[in-house]
């Protein structure tokens, strides 16, 4: 299973969903509040070039946002992302 990141404040509906579709999908994330740490702000800007959040990375590839990532699961790329060594997807 890869890595994933997700940079998020407390109070996005946009993050919620992100980690809702993760949680369905029985993904590992880890969670950095960028409303806490400035310095976690400014990690996600150099990564993203973006300030809107969630900014979501799987592994190494970002994928955008809680909308981007609904997409890949929509397009069935989402899986092969996630789970890279896996012949099937969930």
């Amino acid at each position: 299973m890869s890595n994933v990141v997700i940079y998020l404040t407390a109070y996005c509906p946009y993050c919620v969903r992100a980690k809702m579709l993760l949680d369905k999908k029985e993904v590992s994330y880890t969670e950095l509040r960028v409303d806490l740490d400035n310095d976690l702000l400014e990690e996600m800007y150099q990564r993203s070039k973006k300030f809107t959040v969630p900014q979501i990375f799987i592994g190494e590839t970002h994928i955008g946002g809680c909308d981007e990532m609904y997409l890949l699961e929509m397009d069935n790329e989402l899986d092969l992302l996630l789970f890279p060594n896996e012949s099937n997807s969930n």
